[in-house]
């Protein structure tokens, strides 16, 4: 016989208590647990992904035979570059971002040219067959060949897919399906969890290529508990400013390809386009040199990029001078400007600071420390660097100027876009004429860089 209880599930970790509190246990967040009736129903254990029976064997990692994973372009490549290459064969990616930032119309986009090649299925909770026919003509997509399903019931919508044996299966979205195993509503922690548990088992059992999409909380993460990042392969972050064009899809997590890597996008009146020259879209040339603004050359994955520092120094009239970063982070500017107090011979107590990336890019990698510094001490003095530099290279706390990875790599790119001019760490430095028609500066402390700027 099933039994009902009562549980109490933290919204944040997905953690179960038998009794409401206040703070939860696991993960330490307030105000996080919420009632859940669950069906606790007897169910046959899964011995694992792939349903084998018998005994569990243990073997030799060294006696394991495997086959390179089975890709398949998706036939965008910028999303491609994201995946890693491709999609595997079996692997489940987690799509979140903001409402309406255009992840239906890139999974849209993507299942009408995937299902041209292979069986597709495209699972949506969210609108009924009519609406993703009006989205699909307004691409001008022909998605004769995709099937189309609206179902939530998790057990159903695997009976359709166990009939279709499709080799690519999408569901939009995750918080709209529930499992009638739980008598609790959908969207909520244990529907979400119990939900892509099955929907994982699945893809992995019938080696099918899974796309899951996922709501995000008003701080950007996505909803539901945290278990549900750890049980995919892949998860993408649809990044980008209400109304703005641009859009940038980042991988945070990956198992088959790099983290951190991106691809972008505009947005248009036939969908999202790729972008494949972003440092282009970066970059801001000015007729004219501007103090305060330094071009670097930042790494997103695989894939130097080009964008523009600006800052903004102006006197301040408070007991605590402002730190403001958009784009990096606060904290480590802070320690730089005491860097370049100590270093430079350049005090900004009495100054208010302000730094932005041009065109809403993350950087979070050291190489910023030096076009930050200079372009901070472009604007407090009012004298801009020549247009044709570049800059890079991490700043320490004693003042030296440190290599970063694939220098000679961010120079080509930089010389690719017409730039004659560079200021890096001396160990980034290549041998004279490596670079073609760029003057490559090497400097090893804040005082000399600051001098040759």
């Amino acid at each position: 016989m099933a039994k009902e209880k009562t549980l109490y599930s933290c919204s944040e970790c997905g953690a179960s208590f038998p009794k409401w509190a206040g703070q939860c246990g696991d993960c330490g967040a307030w105000n996080t647990l919420v009632e859940t009736r669950a069906t606790v129903t007897p169910h046959p254990r899964f011995s694992g992904y792939a349903g084998e029976g018998g005994a569990p064997r243990v073997e030799k990692l060294g006696e394991i035979r495997f086959e390179q994973e089975e890709r398949h372009g998706t036939g965008v490549a910028e999303l491609d570059r994201v995946l890693g290459g491709g999609l595997v064969t079996g692997s489940v990616t987690l799509i979140g971002g903001d409402p309406g930032i255009g992840k239906s119309t890139l999974l849209l986009q993507t299942l009408v040219d995937l299902s041209e090649r292979m069986p597709v299925l495209y699972v949506t909770g969210e609108e009924s067959k009519q609406q993703v026919g009006m989205r699909a003509s307004r691409l001008g997509l022909d998605g004769g060949a995709l099937n189309l399903l609206t179902e939530t019931s998790v057990e159903q919508m695997l009976a359709v897919a166990r009939e279709h044996r499709p080799r690519v299966m999408a569901v939009d979205s995750v918080q709209t399906v529930y499992t009638a195993a739980l008598q609790s509503a959908p969207g909520s922690v244990a529907q979400v969890r119990e939900s892509a548990a099955q929907l994982v088992r699945f893809a992995k059992q019938h080696n099918t290529s899974l796309f899951l999409v996922g709501h995000v909380t008003k701080e950007g993460t996505l909803a539901g508990p945290r278990v549900l990042e750890h049980m995919v392969d892949t998860v993408l972050y649809f990044e980008g400013e209400q109304g703005g064009r641009y859009r940038v899809v980042r991988a945070i997590k990956n198992r088959f390809g790099a983290v951190n890597e991106i691809g972008v996008f505009a947005m248009t009146d036939k969908g999202l386009r790729e972008v494949s020259n972003p440092s282009a879209i970066f970059l801001s040339r000015h007729d004219e040199g501007v103090s305060g603004s330094v071009i670097m050359v930042t790494r997103e994955g695989s894939r130097p990029l080009l964008v523009e520092v600006q800052a903004l120094v102006d006197e301040s009239h408070l007991g605590n001078p402002r730190r403001v970063t958009v784009g990096l982070e606060q904290n480590r500017l802070s320690m730089l400007l005491a860097v370049l107090h100590r270093h430079g011979g350049i005090p900004m107590y009495d100054q208010d600071v302000f730094v932005n990336v041009v065109g809403g890019v993350k950087v979070t990698e050291t190489a910023a420390d030096l076009p930050l510094l200079l372009a901070v001490l472009s604007s407090y003095r009012d004298r801009p660097l020549p247009a044709d530099t570049v800059v890079f290279g991490e700043v320490g706390l004693a003042g030296e100027i440190r290599p970063v990875p694939n220098g000679e790599e961010r120079l080509k790119e930089a010389a690719k876009h017409g730039f004659r001019r560079a200021i890096v760490p001396q160990a980034n430095a290549p041998k004279r004429g490596a670079v073609a028609g760029m003057e490559v500066i090497g400097v090893g402390r804040l005082g000399e860089a600051i001098e040759r700027a």
